[in-house]
């Protein structure tokens, strides 16, 4: 089978936590996954920062990202995102300063405008819900911190300055697409949850971006949910924890990762089902055939430079071998 050199493929996780499992499990199928990961080709592996969400252990996002850079060799280990205005930019800055240090040309530092919870979480955190109002303004602040110390600067990032970790926008939407045009920077969207407005908004990032010291020309990475297994009809079984995890989200109920079932019919009436698969309006789900063809027309359609994919099953083994079947699709063979 003939393989695209210049398809890049990366992966996110959440270190997601199954009904019945731990959150030390978690982090340890985060590590094997990461591993498996940089065996087989994908060039990057991120963590996400989420809140007061139970199933979900990547909240502490920095600490997550330095276990799985010790663990790992040559992948690079980064945020899908950090999500700023939790935060101030000096910490941000001496946290990936930190981790630059101690995996020097591996890290990288995806940001995000949103809280990352709910309201309570804003509060609980000392922000208030419109904080990412003030997202420009901070990523200045965290460039600034993460680049060249000028002469006489009072506030350094001591590690951080001089570090030039590289810099992502992450986004759902068109705001932070035409940020990251402005400022030269490379631009993710989230298109693992909100599908919606992708078309759109990577349209603007490339209409209106501007050359930088960082970055010459627009470069694009979609999230992508991708379900692959050894035939469409088991992809789609499997798929079906997927499901019940995003119907439990709409729900507002805890989202530790369901064992698959038989059938969704009467789990989820026809508004959840309408919102579950809005959510996963761009999942590809499927054997190694379909996925392949799927893909192919997905960057087709978007141009994407890179895809990052989010694959969510309740087993372990399920995840390494759908994550397996597209390397071996895309990126190079696999013993």
């Amino acid at each position: 089978m003939k393989r695209d050199s210049t398809i890049v493929l990366s992966v996110l996780d959440l270190a997601s936590v199954r009904e019945g499992g731990s959150v030390a499990e978690s982090f340890h199928n985060s590590v094997k996954l990461a591993q498996a990961a940089e065996a087989w080709g994908y060039r990057r592996f991120w963590l996400a920062e989420h809140h007061n969400m139970a199933g979900i252990a990547s909240a502490a996002t920095s600490v997550l990202i330095g276990h799985v850079a010790g663990a790992t060799k040559t992948i690079r280990v980064g945020s899908g995102g950090i999500m700023l205005p939790n935060h101030a930019p000096l910490v941000v800055a001496e946290q990936f300063g930190t981790l630059e240090v101690l995996y020097p040309g591996r890290i990288d530092l995806g940001l995000g405008r949103a809280v990352g919870g709910e309201p309570l979480v804003a509060h609980v955190l000392g922000r208030s819900m419109n904080a990412g109002e003030r997202f420009p303004e901070l990523l200045q602040e965290l460039m600034l911190l993460l680049g060249p110390v000028l002469p006489g600067q009072r506030i350094q990032a001591v590690p951080g300055g001089n570090s030039n970790v590289p810099i992502w926008l992450l986004g759902s939407s068109t705001f932070s697409a035409q940020l990251a045009a402005a400022l030269g920077l490379p631009f993710a969207f989230a298109g693992q949850f909100a599908p919606q407005m992708m078309i759109e908004a990577i349209a603007l990032y490339r209409e209106h971006f501007k050359p930088s010291a960082r970055l010459g020309q627009p470069y694009v990475m979609i999230g992508l949910p991708v379900l692959a297994a050894d035939t469409d009809a088991q992809a789609e079984h499997l798929a079906t924890s997927a499901h019940q995890r995003i119907l439990r989200l709409i729900r507002g109920q805890p989202i530790f990762t369901p064992p698959p079932v038989a059938s969704m019919a009467g789990l989820w009436d026809s508004g959840e089902q309408r919102a579950v698969e809005s959510h996963l309006g761009a999942a590809v789900i499927g054997g190694p055939a379909t996925v392949e063809r799927k893909l192919r027309e997905f960057l087709k359609l978007t141009r994407a430079n890179e895809l990052i994919l989010f694959s969510d099953f309740y087993r372990l083994e399920d995840r390494l071998h759908s994550y397996k079947i597209v390397a071996g699709l895309f990126l190079k063979p696999i013993n």
